[in-house]
């Protein structure tokens, strides 16, 4: 497997996180979202941002009860993305391992005198 066979948007483990938290369906607001990935909330906003620029994403701003949140939503091009790479790691391990040559040890060095044991 090549790097290059792999999203580059989803080789960050947050951002993994976020978009398989995600793919269960669910809407979630920002503060339920780093409480089930357990990212912090300046590197939670950073990867969400990241994530809605890919596409992978979407957010809104909404109000309950007086107060405004964000809230997150994957999109089916993320849904196919996390598809995509994780079929791609299974793929890769899945592939035939070719058999390695057994290690040749060095012979020990025998000195010229057998009767000097140092």
């Amino acid at each position: 497997m090549k790097v290059s066979d792999l999203d580059d948007t989803l080789g960050i483990p947050a951002r993994l996180a976020i978009v398989a938290t995600l793919a269960q369906g669910q809407r979630l607001a920002f503060t339920a979202l780093g409480s089930e990935t357990g990212i912090a909330d300046g590197n939670l906003h950073v990867q969400t941002r990241k994530l809605i620029e890919a596409g992978y994403l979407t957010s809104e701003r909404v109000k309950e009860e007086g107060r405004p949140f964000t809230r997150f939503e994957i999109t089916d091009r993320g849904r196919r993305a996390l598809r995509d790479h994780v079929q791609r790691l299974i793929e890769a391990t899945n592939a035939p391992i070719s058999p390695r040559k057994p290690k040749v040890e060095a012979k020990p060095r025998h000195r010229s005198d057998p009767a000097r044991v140092w």
